[in-house]
């Protein structure tokens, strides 16, 4: 199985999300990256495990980024991902950077955030910032259904 690193990309209105420990936060109208390492046993399977949780949203959150897979307000719109077995989710983090939601996946190292704010589509960027760290971004784009009224 191949390892690597890998961003969703999620669309929401603005809104208040309840997300375990961090409790309620406010979330602008506009786009989120959740940057993720997937150097685990399973490897970049991670993102089928998330692909899953943003169609079925009846599973219990376990990760911060769960609550929002979970949340029908928020629409995964499309993966990109790159083979690694370098630890580089930090280095994409601050390589995107902008503004964040603080304490968001990222409690086991030294990142302000791994959930960063863009008010438009952010595929370019994230693509750029995968080739800065030397990387071969590879785009997946979701076909998941709107909940009525959800943006």
């Amino acid at each position: 199985m191949d390892k690597g690193i890998y961003c969703l990309v999620l669309k929401n209105p603005a809104c208040t999300a309840t997300i375990g420990a961090l409790g309620p936060l406010p979330f602008a109208d506009g786009w989120h990256c959740y940057i993720g390492s997937a150097l685990g046993s399973g490897g970049l399977a991670r993102l089928t495990r998330h692909c899953r949780l943003a169609t079925e949203r009846n599973k219990r959150p376990k990760w911060h980024v769960d609550y929002l897979l979970t949340d029908p307000r928020f629409v995964l719109t499309y993966t990109i991902s790159a083979i690694t077995t370098e630890r580089l989710e930090c280095r994409l983090a601050s390589t995107l950077g902008g503004t964040g939601i603080p304490g968001f996946g990222c409690s086991d190292c030294s990142c302000d955030s791994h959930l960063l704010y863009r008010s438009h589509d952010p595929k370019q960027e994230i693509i750029a910032a995968f080739e800065v760290l030397d990387l071969i971004p590879v785009i997946k784009t979701l076909i998941i259904p709107e909940v009525k009224g959800n943006i």
